[in-house]
């Protein structure tokens, strides 16, 4: 059968003979159209029924398509409007980010990626590593798995929370995921409707909103101060709040009791769920492990947490944790999604828990990446930054036209980093923060990320922070 063809601004087809299923050849072209800059920043695409038809497709193929994007980052839902592309094509397209566990360095082109959200794994070869992944991948397959997780695991999960947050939550209430994003994926499958709205911190996580918005919800914006999230003013038809409490993402704020009090009051009243991503919340620098919003009230708090950040995303093991009737329902719906964690994984964390070996790392780790953001902030030093009690980044704010050629730049030096902006589903809001996001998980050394922070910290002091223009004259390659 020939290829179908379509012109919404854009050459698209898909070829129903092709050995590619169709959704990844739609998700591909739209890939590289936002990429090179053919679908713009801000554009709005075509409803998914209304491009099925030009390409004569079933609206699945186009839905897939869509939250495949979603899920990359590279399109937002906004409320009651449509599908956007987001700013992130603004940016150069970046450089795949390396393997966690691959390699011990910067990736094969050289650059050094100081992106957030990657933890350092340079200590992560240890005996008890070794260990554990040997005794687990030689546990005798199962028959058919506890779609709760194993139930091994998931008590010494429930025994590392009450040590490390300070809450108790029981067994029944625990069920093992592949991360907070996929726990965060289950319980919007189990309890949201297609059009419920869904609060989303602003700026906030994109995938979090994108995976809400995946299943059919309408993501509010929420805003957020230095302090996390702003609970004045939250409205009263949310179905669920997403929120980062321990650490706000991107910002840094630690949520103050007063706040935490009135989002759970605020929460039955409504009848709202809160969705608390325990973001980067095992490692603070100024006090210990702040106790999880969850244990001031289990009835409406879910609690989401992830191994990604504590060791490495390859391990693909997370947790929700919530009452264990609604716990039992995204089990349920998990059974029907046909979604589960690998086994070998979950026994290899199991035992790192059993043996005490994941408290001894993260104590560790702890210290390291203390180091590292002392060494940040000595870098950039006299800027103004935020976030820096806690997690695996630092915010350097600075005008947007700044940051957004200090990106352009660094990446010609050799040094990745990202926007504040990206984080953002409406950039035309007015006292909007913006800045440069600074990850210092995955430098391999202090002396790499020490050097990368002063290329950046160059570049700032090279541009007129009134509006984005070089300073060096025009023959230096400032354009």
């Amino acid at each position: 059968m020939p290829e179908t063809s379509v012109s919404i601004d854009l050459p698209l087809a898909v070829d129903r003979e092709a050995g590619e299923p169709m959704n990844a050849q739609l998700v591909a072209q739209l890939r590289a159209a936002m990429r090179e800059g053919r679908l713009a920043s801000g554009e709005r695409l075509p409803g998914s029924r209304v491009l099925a038809g030009v390409l004569g497709v079933s609206r699945t193929v186009v839905t897939e398509a869509y939250e495949q994007l979603y899920a990359e980052g590279w399109l937002e839902g906004r409320h009651g409007s449509g599908t956007y592309v987001t700013d992130v094509v603004a940016d150069p397209a970046p450089l795949p980010r390396p393997v966690p566990g691959a390699v011990d360095r910067v990736d094969a082109s050289g650059m050094l990626d100081l992106r957030p959200g990657i933890a350092w794994i340079g200590a992560l070869d240890t005996p008890g590593w070794r260990r554990a992944w040997r005794l687990a991948s030689g546990m005798p397959p199962q028959q058919r798995q506890d779609s709760h997780g194993v139930p091994e695991l998931r008590a010494a999960l429930a025994d590392y929370i009450r040590r490390s947050r300070g809450v108790t939550c029981p067994v029944e209430g625990l069920l093992v995921t592949r991360g907070a994003t996929n726990g965060l994926d289950l319980l919007a499958a189990a309890v949201l409707r297609p059009g419920d709205l869904v609060g989303v911190e602003e700026p906030g996580y994109p995938r979090a909103r994108a995976v809400l918005a995946g299943r059919g919800a309408v993501p509010v914006p929420c805003p957020v101060d230095e302090h996390g999230l702003i609970v004045d003013g939250l409205p009263d038809g949310l179905r669920l709040i997403y929120t980062t409490p321990s650490h706000q993402f991107p910002l840094g704020g630690v949520l103050p009791v007063p706040r935490r009090q009135a989002l759970l009051a605020w929460a039955r009243r409504t009848g709202a769920l809160v969705a608390e991503d325990d973001y980067d919340g095992e490692f603070r620098f100024d006090v210990g492990p702040l106790p999880a919003l969850y244990g001031l009230d289990p009835d409406v708090v879910v609690y989401l947490g992830t191994t990604a950040k504590i060791l490495t995303a390859d391990m693909g093991v997370g947790w929700l944790v919530g009452r264990p009737d609604l716990v039992g329902a995204v089990a349920s719906r998990r059974e029907e999604l046909n979604d589960r964690t690998a086994v070998v994984p979950q026994h290899a964390l199991r035992l790192l828990l059993e043996r005490g070996d994941l408290d001894r790392y993260v104590r560790r780790m702890r210290g390291e990446y203390a180091r590292r953001r002392e060494v940040v902030a000595r870098a950039l030093g006299g800027l103004r930054l935020r976030g820096g009690t806690a997690g695996l980044h630092l915010v350097v704010e600075v005008p947007g036209p700044v940051a957004a050629r200090v990106v352009r730049g660094a990446a010609e030096r050799g040094v990745l980093v990202e926007t504040l902006e990206r984080n953002y589903s409406d950039l035309r809001r007015s006292g909007l923060v913006t800045g440069l996001v600074i990850g210092y998980g995955s430098a391999p050394t202090l002396a790499d990320l020490g050097r990368g922070c002063e290329i950046v910290r160059d570049l700032i002091g090279q541009l007129d922070m009134t509006d984005g223009r070089d300073v060096i004259g025009a023959d230096d390659g400032g354009g």
